[in-house]
């Protein structure tokens, strides 16, 4: 069948969006384990302000969007201000949980544990969003839970013991990351249902609400004065934590545009396969190594990905006893 101009230009944009959170978020992954790894100065310290990394993150993407809404016409946000809180909160949380992951654990188990990210979004979104999916879509989500078990399974006694929290810290901190994707994807559909929120809106206000939960938190923890006090120490950090925030910023608003028009679960698939290639960037750059039987959890999880974008398709909907019905 001949295919539409509308549908060729859907099919274009998902790809321009597509290829904007692939290359951006690629060097993301690279500055964030580049400032996460290095050792600095004599005493050889660490980098472990992650609540001061992420409110930097905001801050940034809040000027973004900003400015960025000058120049798109977003109309009128009728968005409520309560979906805007609790979504920033669970987006905060798992962004959080996923940097304390990468700065005490292992790099690769972060990596590709969070390639599970669309089974908590599809799963919170048929329980709170009241989606529907085909079998199809289960299998190869599951193929993505295989892969990355055989991935992380001999590793999480390092990652504990790396974390120096206790056994499990690894995975709960994981788990946790998840389960906030999850939330914060189902949110996200209600707000698109409801209020056909825009990308620029969503990205404006999400960030506000997340500098103010971390302005609390910093001040709270103490973390705001021993991290001034580490960038006084070395300056070089905030250059690379610069670069950073606006590769986060320039890849959040084309995340935010995939969600707005595509849904939560089809960004969820794009930002987990770019997680492959950040996986060979780090083996390129930093001389990791993986085993066996970890290229092959890794090929089994993208494999479940690519079969996913090619047959786990939801049909449109059809007209079946006067009823709209999905598959």
């Amino acid at each position: 069948m001949t295919e539409t101009p509308q549908s060729f230009l859907q099919t274009a944009k998902f790809f321009i969006y597509a290829s904007g959170i692939f290359f951006l978020y690629f060097y993301y992954g690279i500055l964030q384990e580049t400032i996460t790894r290095t050792r600095y100065g004599e005493e050889k310290e660490k980098f472990t302000y992650s609540l001061a990394l992420v409110f930097c993150q905001c801050i940034v993407n809040a000027i973004y969007a900003k400015i960025s809404n000058f120049f798109l016409d977003q109309g009128e946000d009728t968005t409520r201000r309560v979906y805007y809180a609790s979504c920033s909160l669970t987006y905060l949380l798992a962004m959080v949980a996923s940097n304390i992951l990468l700065i005490y654990a292992k790099f690769f188990p972060q990596v590709v544990g969070k390639s599970c990210k669309p089974i908590p979004v599809m799963v919170l979104g048929v329980i709170l969003g009241r989606k529907s999916y085909s079998w199809k879509k289960y299998v190869f989500i599951l193929m993505i839970v295989v892969g990355v078990a055989l991935f992380i399974y001999k590793d999480s006694k390092a990652t504990a013991s790396t974390a120096g929290g206790g056994i499990g810290l690894g995975e709960v901190l994981l788990v946790l990351s998840l389960t906030m994707d999850g939330l914060t994807g189902a949110v996200q559909e209600r707000m698109i249902a409801e209020s056909k929120t825009k990308s620029g809106h969503m990205m404006l206000n999400m960030n506000l609400f997340s500098i103010g939960y971390l302005a609390v938190a910093l001040l709270v923890t103490g973390e705001l004065f021993t991290f001034v006090a580490f960038v006084q120490r070395f300056p070089e950090v905030m250059t690379k934590m610069l670069i950073f925030s606006v590769c986060s910023a320039l890849g959040q608003f084309f995340i935010f545009l995939m969600v707005s028009d595509y849904g939560p679960l089809p960004c969820s698939i794009v930002t987990t396969t770019r997680k492959f290639f950040t996986v060979l960037g780090s083996v390129i750059f930093f001389g990791n190594e993986l085993s066996n039987r970890q290229w092959g959890g890794t090929f089994l999880v993208f494999s479940g990905l690519t079969l996913d974008a090619m047959y786990g398709k939801t049909p449109k909907k059809e007209i079946k006893d006067g009823k709209a019905s999905k598959e």
